[in-house]
């Protein structure tokens, strides 16, 4: 029986595997059931043969990392290594396990049961992305259960973190732990026929505006920090309509421009009352930089662009801070591992592969960048990713989990 078919006889397994991971509620932030899911894939991995490690991050790097309130959230991180007699080669796949936080009501009462219907499974993390994790446990089953060796050695790191900022996940990893790829799959980023080499990047930043108080009454007397940030929002319109004239395509030929999201989190100050004027006000910017964007340049500008704005409003005065930033990368998919990877897609699909630069981040930059190594993502995906009702598609579990086993089978570096 070769490994396609073991999949195909037992997708039960693999749905199952996927509940148990969802049933763990690892939401972040603060980070919730981080030892429960890392001691339970530390046992799956080492059912599968794999020699397998848990590290826990050490509590002051973590102290010193995290905001107090996560201080008494552990943070761990699991790789598993398979050894093949002869290869000199290392093929290193990469999944995160936390979810973001859950809102809204759901299909399925509980956003963290699993729960299956027409196909589908729905529950936090199915698609982004606990789908990824059971169609590559389901992968090294299936290849141990038709008696073959991969062609080379094997890494599996599962990660912390990847929903904020990785820092202590995949960032420490590359690190830390003693890992030595040659190529590296991160499980998302690309689906279907598509296969991800390369990603956008992130500048996260939050402005402060900075007002007077004074009674409600004489509003005169003080300086309103939400007019002041209504204005400075409203300036940055010009900012967006210069970043839409900047493209890039991939190698698919989609079009791509870097784009900003203002106040996906904005704040009034301390003290605030309906009859007070506000004297601090507080938005987000989310700033995606594109692959052949210079990130330090956009950064310069962004600044520079909002003090500028600033200076245009009287009595504007502002503070802006770097929340985190994740930095973009991308691979001209020329050498062997993306042809191997496409060839593999392709002949599960039974349609070409194309190959896709992702609008969102992951873990790809770290491996690309840290290693220089060829780096890719794909994964099962799925639909609603961070949304009411989230779900994986099974049939696209199990395609990938083929997809994974005849990598593993069929590439020799």
């Amino acid at each position: 029986m070769t490994p396609a078919e073991f999949i195909d006889h037992h997708p039960t397994a693999l749905v199952n595997q996927l509940r148990q991971l969802v049933q763990f509620s690892t939401v972040n932030p603060p980070g919730k059931n981080y030892h429960e899911i890392t001691a339970w894939l530390t046992r799956e991995l080492t059912k599968r043969g794999l020699a397998t490690r848990r590290y826990q991050i050490p509590r002051g790097l973590l102290r010193r990392t995290l905001p107090p309130a996560q201080h008494d959230y552990p943070r761990y991180n699991v790789l598993g290594r398979y050894e093949v007699k002869g290869a000199n080669r290392t093929l290193h796949f990469n999944a995160h396990y936390d979810v973001v936080p859950v809102s809204g009501k759901w299909r399925h009462e509980n956003p963290f049961s699993g729960a299956t219907e027409k196909g589908w499974v729905y529950g936090r993390g199915t698609a982004d992305m606990k789908g990824s994790i059971a169609s590559l446990l389901m992968a090294l089953t299936a290849v141990r259960a038709a008696g073959l060796t991969p062609n080379m050695n094997l890494e599996v790191s599962f990660t912390a973190d990847e929903e904020t900022d990785s820092e202590l996940g995949t960032g420490w990893l590359v690190q830390h732990a003693r890992i030595r790829p040659d190529y590296a799959i991160v499980m998302e980023g690309g689906e279907g026929r598509a296969v991800c080499c390369g990603h956008n990047g992130t500048l996260w930043l939050e402005v402060e505006v900075h007002g007077r108080p004074a009674h409600g009454s004489l509003p005169h007397k003080g300086i309103n920090a939400l007019e002041k940030m209504a204005a400075l929002v409203r300036s940055l319109d010009d900012y967006k309509r210069i970043l839409a004239t900047r493209t890039w395509k991939s190698p698919n030929g989609r079009c791509h421009r870097p784009t900003v999201n203002l106040g996906g989190v904005f704040h009034c100050g301390e003290g605030a009352k309906i009859n007070t004027v506000p004297a601090h006000a507080s938005f987000t910017i989310d700033r995606r930089v594109l692959p052949q964007e210079d990130h330090a340049a956009a950064e310069k500008e962004l600044r520079t662009t909002l003090r500028a704005a600033a200076r245009q409003i009287p009595q504007c005065r502002i503070t802006i801070n770097k929340i985190s930033e994740n930095f973009a990368c991308f691979s001209a998919p020329s050498d062997p591992f993306f042809k191997a990877m496409a060839g593999c897609v392709s002949r599960v699909r039974r349609q070409r592969a194309q190959f896709d630069v992702s609008s969102g981040f992951n873990d790809m930059h770290f491996f690309s960048h840290y290693f220089k190594i060829p780096t890719l993502g794909y994964g099962p995906g799925g639909q609603d990713y961070h949304a009411v009702d989230e779900r994986a598609e099974i049939k696209e579990l199990l395609a990938s989990a083929k997809i994974y086993a005849e990598l593993m089978t069929t590439f020799a570096g």
